[in-house]
């Protein structure tokens, strides 16, 4: 596949699926109390971290031999993509943005950044995105993913500190959410052809 490719892919489904993300949202909610710059620094750090773990995570797969290595990835991607549509029906609870602005003494850049670095790297244990792109590196340059994942992470959080609650609400999350699982469910379905064919 070529370079370009994996990362447009890499950052797509990440884009997507961190869009109706708990990260996101902490991230959006922090950026009403705080500076958007500094929320998103602590932010990307956090995203940053969390996608070299998750690309390591999908090197070690390569050890396995590859007819192997592509069913668990077809596997996790069906069902990356299965908990996504059922999540996708679940209705959502609107949260108020307002809730947390507050009084008091404006905190320092560090302690902003740090506050949103703990926040989104402890909500993005286990996450969607970064099973994605462990399954991504397992199959490709993971140099790629970890650069289209990152890019779109980034992103996501530059959109929940810019935009605010308001605009996102004019997304329907539900049909990200099916998106996303659609396009997991693609790359599953070529996985388990290529774990078939060899």
């Amino acid at each position: 596949m070529p370079q370009l490719a994996v990362i447009a892919i890499a950052f797509a489904v990440t884009f997507l699926a961190e869009l109706p993300d708990k990260s996101m949202f902490a991230s959006l909610v922090l950026a009403t109390r705080h500076r958007p710059g500094w929320v998103w620094t602590g932010a990307a750090a956090a995203f940053t971290l969390h996608m070299a773990i998750a690309v390591t995570a999908g090197q070690l797969l390569t050890l396995l031999p590859h007819r192997i290595v592509d069913g668990v990835v077809a596997g996790l991607f069906t069902a990356g993509a299965a908990y996504l549509w059922v999540t996708s029906f679940r209705p959502r609870r609107e949260d108020d943005a307002d809730a947390a602005r507050q009084g008091g003494v404006p905190p320092s850049f560090l302690r902003v950044a740090a506050t949103s670095f703990t926040v989104v790297f402890i909500a993005e244990w286990g996450d969607i995105t970064q099973l994605t792109a462990a399954n991504l590196a397992a199959r490709y340059n993971p140099v790629l993913v970890f650069a289209g994942a990152t890019l779109g992470l980034w992103a996501v959080a530059a959109v929940a500190v810019s935009i605010g609650a308001k605009s996102l609400s004019l997304i329907p999350m539900a049909w990200v959410n099916r998106i996303t699982g659609l396009i997991l469910l693609v790359l599953g379905g070529y996985a388990a052809f290529s774990a078939i064919t060899g």
